[in-house]
């Protein structure tokens, strides 16, 4: 397994704006990267339930269009569009059971580079509350997006994690995470924030993905 995800890490674009949504104005979280794999591939990969469980999250559900879903322990909703190999728009709601208001989507957009490479744009939008967005910025679901995408090109490559929490609590991984934080501040930064704000988003986001380790544990 590679020691060094910083290739991954500058193998996606970042963009960060806004978006209406059913609930209300949202903002966005935009991914671009390239995979060296078919688009039936990847397809396969972001939607077959047995092998998101080997990347992600084990995942239940109704897996047609109008179905819901549930990533263990984390988000579920309803699948809004699935067209095979080019599209996939899910609600997108945090926390199991919880009431599916409009207010958060995912889209996932494939298309074929040649052959054997895909590119892949993820854009998720989200009514955030003001206080939070100010906060953390577009990195408090950046990075578990960045993190999630490595976990799909590790998986691509052939490479196996046996545990994902485990494996996130590494060096290696908390140095990715807070690179990635730094990557989304520079996304804020160019969407106009002013210095002062991507350097309180970027020390905060930091802080929550990659804390120091305690001296004393």
């Amino acid at each position: 397994m590679s020691d060094d995800f910083g290739a991954d890490l500058r193998a996606a674009g970042r963009e960060t704006g806004t978006r209406t949504l059913p609930a209300g104005e949202g903002r966005t979280v935009v991914l671009r990267r390239r995979y060296a794999a078919a688009v039936e591939d990847v397809w396969d990969a972001i939607t077959d339930p047995e092998r998101i469980g080997r990347w992600f999250l084990p995942v239940s559900g109704d897996f047609r269009p109008g179905g819901t879903y549930q990533l263990e322990g984390n988000a579920g909703g309803t699948i809004l569009r699935c067209e095979r190999p080019h599209l996939l728009r899910l609600s997108w709601i945090a926390g199991e059971g919880a009431a599916d208001d409009g207010s958060s989507e995912v889209e996932v957009r494939l298309a074929a580079v040649t052959a054997a490479e895909t590119e892949l744009v993820l854009d998720h939008a989200a009514v955030v509350p003001a206080a939070m967005w100010d906060e953390y910025g577009p990195g408090a679901v950046g990075v578990g997006w960045d993190l999630t995408l490595l976990g799909l090109a590790m998986h691509l490559r052939g490479e196996v994690v046996a545990d994902h929490d485990a494996w996130e609590a590494t060096p290696q991984a908390r140095a990715f995470s807070a690179a990635s934080s730094a990557a989304w501040g520079e996304a804020l930064r160019a969407a106009g924030a002013p210095p002062e704000a991507v350097a309180a988003a970027v020390r905060n986001t930091t802080a929550f993905y990659a804390p120091e380790p305690d001296a004393g544990g």
